[in-house]
This record gives C-alpha cells, structure tokens and sequence, in this order.
C-alpha cells in the first residue's frame, strides 16, 4: 500500500496518513509504503502522526523519495517514528529544532521546555526502533541534517534505496520490530501495488489550508461581504463573500494564526475606508498599505516559507484591495450626494405652475402630477412656484421667478 506525503505537515496530511493505514490494514497489506518529501510542518498534527504510525496494525516503511527530497523538522520525527526507515540517494533529513511561528519568541525557559520535549520524543522513537537515539537527539538540539548515506552510518536508517522497486526487493524475507516488540516478517516476493491517491475533502482540506489560499479566500470573504452591504440586493457578492468566509475561518482553524496579523489587515481596511471621508493627501492610503502589507505577512506563523503567506502574493493583493475598498466607497459617498428624485425628497426644489391662486390654498402642477399646495406668499395663477417641503399629501410652495410652460388653467 503506497501512501504519498510530499507537502507540509498539517491536518490535511494527519487524515490522508489515518485513512492510507486504515485501508492498509482493511486490505491486509504486507506492508504500508509512505514516499515522503516535506520541508516540516504543525508539531500538533506531528504528534498524532507519529501516533497513527507506531500504533498501525500493518509494519510501515517511512522512504524519503524522489532524489532531491528532504524529510526535515516534522518529517524527520516521521522517519524515527516507523519500522522501516529508508531514503533515497541525494535526499536528507533533519534540521528539526523546534522554532516559533513568525512574530511570535520563546522565552529562553519555553524555549527550553519545547527542545527538551521534542527532544525526549525523537530519543523515544529511536531507541524504540533500534536506532540511534544520540544522533537522533543532534538533529533535534543542534539542528543537524544528514544526507542519506551520512543517516545510514548513523544508524539513523535502515537502507538506502534507488526506486520503490529496490526497495520492496531489500525488504522481502526482513524481520521487522514493532514498536509493541513484536517481530514480523516480511513478504513483498510478488508484490501488487495499490496506491492510496488523495480523496475529494483531502484534497479540498489541503488546497485551502495552504496559506495562500486561505489569505485569498479571507480577503475576498471580506470585499464580496462589503459589496452586498453597499449596494443592498446585489445577491451575489453576499453570497460568495459569506462562503469564502466560512472557507477561510475553517483553513485558518488548522493554521497557526497570527491574530495580531488579521488586527493590522482590518486596522489597513479601516485606513482605506477613512482616506475617502477625510482629506489626508494620501497619507492614509499610506498607512493602510503598510499595515494591510505587515498584517498579511505575520498572519500565518511558521518558521518554514511553504507555511506563509508570500510576498508575491501579499503586494499584489493589497493593492488591489486597496483599489476595490476606495473604488466602491467613492461610489456609494457620490450616490449619497446625488439629490433624490423618487419620494418626498425628490420633490424638494421641483419647479411647477400654479393651476390656481394660492391665497393661501390651491392647485399646482408639478413633476407632470397636479397637487394640494399651500403658500406663505400670495401667488398668482400661472405663476411659477418652488416646492419647499410635503406635508402628508400637500405641498408646500413659495413664489418662483420667470413662467413656467404648464398645461394652463381650465386644462386637464
């Protein structure tokens, strides 16, 4: 059963790894095959990794491949953890310090707490498996990395191999140590492979955990629920906002998050939004960027490049945002402004004819309609009148200059 890592270490992986061991031992595999290639990943999801792989009912062969793979930081405490350890040429492993997330520090007591934690694991799993657990604890304390034949001198391995094919051939016949102590042998004489491919939410589980994905979807949730509550009844930016919330928040749920990262992008939004109310000549468009450019740089903390947010990204996306924040808030501020022309308001400084004479009391012609009016001011029939204000169905009028090109009096 052929099971393949070649990501970072995140929930995603835990639930691939959980099911790839399930179906290997549903499946009654002679042995379970993980090709692993990761630059490191979440400790938490390390932790129960490992766990799924000591405990399987199926002897696990953990093979850091192709050439140019590495099993570094997580993936090296995946490589102690299982019965066989395997790499192929031009690959390595280690280099598996615990550091903290970006924008975050350890005191130097923390710190030492979460070495020597990592530290006793990586010396249970090795000596466990009959491996060394001195050099082992090299990779953890001083970040030391080994080349595969530099491993397998070691004894940090059990065998370098070229292809999967090598492999299978160097296992068949082996006699494996559990981790329980039970010794099993092996039979890959004729072997038949079955690969475990990714399923549909593993592989939508991977695809929005990745902090690029996650940040986009986080931003986009954001201007689409912007829009729907700027202009009422568009429908579908709502509605793609509010899904691409409910995406982000559950990537960012399996993501180290930076909270004061997510503060500094709505601190940048807030600025974007002020910048079109106040006269700052550009000064707040400044700031905006430079929080929303910070904020989306500390958002994901991970020491490891494949677990942030790039830069690439963050610039691009500012500036657009940026863009659509200052574009649709221009237009709703001019809608505002814009006079009315439907109801009460609309009526307000219309210019009509009265039907009638206004003393006080009598008919005009205003907006195409005729009207109730009432005026302070006598006003002749003909004459030109200005709508003041409407109170309940009758308007309220005063005398305009000029004559107005009405319908006259005694026409319908």
């Amino acid at each position: 059963m052929i099971l393949t890592l070649s990501d970072s270490i995140q929930p995603a992986s835990l639930r691939y790894l959980e099911r790839g061991l399930s179906t290997a031992d549903a499946g009654g595999a002679a042995v379970a095959v993980i090709e692993l290639n990761t630059p490191g990943g979440l400790l938490s999801s390390l932790r129960q990794m490992t766990t799924a792989i000591t405990m399987a009912r199926r002897p696990v062969v953990v093979y850091v491949t192709p050439s140019g793979a590495q099993a570094a930081s997580a993936g090296f405490f995946l490589l102690m953890a299982a019965d066989v350890a395997a790499m192929a040429p031009g690959t390595n492993a280690g280099a598996a310090h615990p550091v903290a997330g970006e924008g975050a520090e350890l005191t130097k007591t923390m710190a030492e707490k979460v070495t020597n934690d990592a530290a006793a694991l990586v010396r249970s799993l090795a000596t466990q498996r009959g491996r060394s657990s001195e050099w082992a604890e090299k990779a953890v304390r001083k970040s030391l990395s080994y080349t595969e034949r530099e491993a397998l001198e070691n004894k940090l391995i059990d065998v370098v191999a070229n292809d999967r094919g090598e492999l299978l051939k160097w296992l068949n016949g082996r006699e494996v140590k559990r981790f329980d102590g039970r010794i099993e042998k092996l039979d890959t004489s004729a072997p038949e492979i079955v690969v475990v491919e990714l399923s549909a939410s593993d592989r939508l589980l991977s695809i929005i955990a990745h902090p690029n994905i996650a940040y986009l979807l986080l931003l986009l949730g954001m201007v689409g629920i912007y829009f729907e509550l700027s202009h009422p009844g568009a429908v579908l930016p709502g509605v793609l906002g509010g899904v691409s919330i409910l995406l982000a928040l559950f990537a960012l749920s399996v993501l180290p998050v930076n909270y004061v990262g997510v503060l500094l992008i709505l601190l940048g939004i807030g600025f974007f939004v002020a910048e079109v109310k106040v006269a700052s000549y550009g000064l707040l468009t400044v700031a905006g960027l430079t929080s929303f450019v910070l904020g989306s740089l500390m958002l994901i903390q991970s020491p490891f490049a494949a677990l942030r947010v790039g830069l690439a990204v963050v610039l691009p996306t500012a500036l657009a945002v940026a863009f659509v924040v200052m574009f649709l808030l221009a237009r709703v501020l001019k809608s505002h402004r814009q006079k009315p022309i439907t109801g009460a308001e609309g009526m307000v400084g219309e210019i009509g004819e009265a039907f009638d004479a206004l003393a006080p009391s009598g008919k005009v012609f205003v907006h195409g309609e005729f009207w109730d009016a009432t005026s302070r001011a006598a006003v002749a029939a003909g004459a030109r009148v200005r709508v003041l204000g409407l109170d309940g169905k009758r308007l309220e009028v005063e005398p305009a200059e000029g004559s107005f090109p009405g319908p006259g009096k005694g026409e319908a």
